[in-house]
């Protein structure tokens, strides 16, 4: 049985922030789980789908963000509790359907899940999503600790069903993979079937339904108020004549700051859970025999706008300050040290920063750069397109997965990168103003999510262009989960289908169509070639197996190279694929026979046929 299915009440757990998560939903009655995966969310979605194979939940990898909250929203319109997973990006994907959700509403719960990722540990920007809870009108509740997100999920669905509307669960990545004890509580049953009562004048948003269902939502903001100034997750602690507004992982920090300082009889905290609808009336009583505040959260000034905004409206006089030069950034996570450095500054507080330790005898710890991995065939299609278009002036959009890496020296293929899907989109537009062959990268995954549009695009405007599909059989990136193009038979999971790549690209009107075998490098070039030379859209689906995926699955046996006695030293390997199986020696070039994969692909490049399998005992 599933850890997370465990009955074994009031026992308390170690638990990874994002199985909390799950847990608390199962906890919860959660019926139908869906989500396009996006770390730092991802762990949630993969601990769903094993807990569904063994349960009455139904959970989905959907095609991306808008169709997993498409699906929830369905589900929560039936009346059964549901559940949409995704990271903060994923939100604007899935806007488009948000936006009108919160007029239409639900009946069964709904919950959103947004994981943000302050300072971009996996993600191309750190945008901050409590806003969309103001976009939207929709609330949000936002956990400090790895036990309280498993009690707060609970919540936020009997909050979804009190204002028949979806709230948002926002966390961030140092919630989602911390790992804290948790205390196991009954699983409620889920309500296995729901029914759907038409009824079209509420549910089906043309002008004259949409009018009166934002009178409706606006009607549930207020009640929304009401519940935020009275939630226990709005809470205040301390007492003395300066105060501290905070929230999600921040609070832990202020708490760590005040006993380091030794101020908590001097400081008054108030930890916003439930940040959208802000607590107007519980902030005003907060703030008004205090004589200074400060807000400490991680991102942008979004508590401190509307904190402000209450006390001048209030006629409140004291100083409320966050986001300064002198005081918080709004760039990147905090940390205990700067949190603790900036209280002290700013209620003038007497501190003696630690002292540093001197590490002036240490070496400097070498830079471990993320890098495709030993045997990643993303490598070896990067080399061959290289080669392919050596001589040719050309601009390489490139998308988000693994392959982004693709940009890095040697390889250097990736030019423009703006978010899932734009290879294909902004080679069209690079191919209409340029007169440089535009060659776009995309993931297959990413191509499911969001390419096959800017394909359509391309076709439909005769577009100059060769999209090159790096079809790995895997969501590589956050964690191998699957995508429309996996054979799950293969994987011994049974009622799926199977989506081809091939023929969808041709559906789309492509006419040039090239598959290839990354791993046979002298016919990659030259099928490669053929597509480049293509006047129009072309494709090339590059097929092979992720490298750890195999491995893992022990789908291809491998067997090591080596380094011979031919060897030139030219390093034409390291120079061109820079695979990290390869080391210096001396002088000499080497591989880690541990970490080779036996994909060959530098056996091929090597000029003097210098490298060799490894001789078998």
């Amino acid at each position: 049985m599933h850890k997370l299915l465990s009955k074994d009440t009031g026992s308390q757990v170690l638990l990874l922030g994002n199985e909390a998560i799950a847990r608390g939903a199962i906890e919860a009655g959660v019926r139908i789980a869906s989500t396009y995966p996006g770390t730092p969310s991802s762990e949630i979605s993969n601990n769903l789908f094993q807990v569904s194979q063994e349960s009455d939940l139904y959970f989905q990898f959907s095609t991306n963000e808008k169709v997993a909250l498409e699906v929830a929203a369905a589900a929560a319109n039936s009346g059964v509790r549901s559940l949409a997973i995704m990271k903060h990006v994923g939100v604007n994907v899935a806007a488009d359907a948000l936006m009108t959700l919160a007029y239409v509403g639900v009946k069964g719960g709904l919950v959103i899940i947004s994981a943000d990722d302050p300072y971009m540990f996996s993600s191309q920007n750190e945008q901050d999503n409590r806003y969309y809870g103001k976009l939207s009108g929709l609330p949000i509740l936002e956990p400090s600790s790895v036990a309280e997100a498993k009690e707060m999920i609970i919540e936020a669905f009997n909050i979804s069903e009190a204002l028949k509307e979806p709230v948002i669960f926002r966390t961030t990545t140092r919630i989602n993979h911390s790992t804290g004890i948790v205390e196991l509580k009954d699983i409620t049953p889920p309500v296995l079937k729901g029914d759907f009562v038409k009824d079209p004048f509420n549910y089906v948003t043309v002008p004259a339904v949409s009018r009166k269902l934002h009178v409706k939502l606006l009607e549930n903001i207020k009640k929304a108020e009401s519940l935020s100034d009275n939630s226990p997750y709005n809470r205040i602690s301390g007492s003395g004549s300066f105060g501290i507004v905070t929230n999600g992982v921040s609070f832990g920090y202020v708490s760590d700051a005040l006993n380091d300082l030794d101020i908590k009889d001097k400081i008054k905290v108030f930890r916003v859970g439930f940040s959208h609808p802000m607590p107007r009336e519980k902030i005003l009583s907060f703030l008004k025999d205090l004589e200074k505040v400060l807000i400490v959260e991680e991102g942008e000034p979004y508590m401190e706008e509307t904190i402000k905004a209450f006390a001048q409206e209030a006629g409140l006089t004291l100083s409320i300050r966050g986001k300064a030069e002198n005081l918080f950034s709004r760039l990147y996570e905090f940390d205990p040290g700067t949190v603790r450095k900036v209280i002290a500054d700013y209620f003038d507080i007497p501190y003696s920063p630690p002292e540093t330790v001197d590490l002036s005898d240490i070496p400097e710890i070498p830079a471990r750069p993320p890098n495709l991995c030993a045997g990643c065939s993303h490598r070896a299609t990067f080399y061959e397109v290289k080669k392919a278009a050596e001589g040719t002036d050309t601009v390489c959009p490139t998308d988000i997965g693994c392959y982004t890496l693709g940009f890095l020296p040697p390889l250097s293929m990736g030019d423009f990168l703006i978010c899932m899907g734009s290879s294909v989109g902004s080679g069209c537009g690079f191919s209409a103003v340029t007169d440089k062959k535009v060659i776009s990268f995309i993931g297959d995954s990413t191509f499911f999510h969001a390419g096959i549009p800017g394909l359509i695009n391309a076709v439909f405007n005769n577009h100059n262009l060769t999209l090159v599909i790096l079809d790995n059989g895997t969501t590589a990136m956050t964690g191998h989960q699957p995508n429309p193009g996996v054979d799950m038979a293969a994987l011994q999971f049974g009622g799926f289908g199977k989506v081809s790549i091939e023929q969808m690209v041709k559906a789309c009107g492509v006419q040039h169509v090239e598959i290839i075998e990354p791993y046979k490098v002298k016919k990659s070039i030259s099928a490669i070639k053929e597509a480049l030379d293509f006047e129009g859209v072309s494709v090339v689906i590059s097929r092979e197996a992720c490298a750890l995926f195999a491995k893992g699955f022990k789908k291809k046996p491998s067997r090591a190279f080596h380094v011979s006695g031919k060897c030139k030293n030219h390093k034409d390997c390291i120079n061109e694929l820079a695979c990290p199986a390869f080391f210096i020696d001396g002088e000499e070039v080497k591989i880690d026979p541990v970490q080779c994969t036996g994909c060959a692909v530098c056996a091929q490049v090597c000029p003097e046929n210098a490298i060799l399998p490894v001789k078998e005992a």
